[in-house]
């Protein structure tokens, strides 16, 4: 089948399919004479696993080590367990992190009188303001890894 096809069937949309092949996380398919890629059943599973994968948050690399301990079916189960309780472990950061993002969001929605104008704004007075002093907020990224 071709991209389009396989685009639509899993969902995954044709440019990410072809990011997934050139940095390995899927095979490159066959080509036609015409040169246009022929896919097969195992790339749809595979893209399948990978948007499932995605789906949960897990990044390229979890997903290349995951995928690597696929085609070692007689391995032990550890190591795939391993790789989920490291990536529970980073949920639960995130999660404490969305929490903080919250608390101060809240702080800033209360600086806001809901009158006067933009140049009274207690929103954009404390958004001025150095966040030298918010604990919990990474200066860089106020989510680190989603953006």
């Amino acid at each position: 089948m071709k991209i389009g096809q396989v685009s639509k069937q899993t969902g995954v949309p044709v440019e990410t399919i072809r990011y997934y092949e050139k940095i390995g996380l899927l095979a490159e398919p066959q080509r036609e004479d015409s040169g246009y890629r022929r896919y097969t059943d195992d790339h749809v599973r595979r893209l399948s696993f990978i948007r499932r994968c995605r789906n949960l948050d897990m990044a390229q690399d979890e997903i290349r080590r995951l995928i690597e301990l696929m085609n070692q079916p007689e391995a032990g189960c550890q190591q795939v367990d391993r790789l989920l309780e490291h990536h529970l472990e980073h949920i639960q950061q995130r999660i404490t992190e969305l929490q903080a993002l919250q608390q101060e969001m809240q702080r800033l929605r209360a600086a806001c009188a809901n009158e006067g104008q933009v140049s009274e704004c207690g929103i954009i007075d404390r958004l001025k303001q150095s966040s030298s002093n918010d604990p919990g907020l990474d200066r860089d990224n106020h989510i680190p890894g989603s953006h």
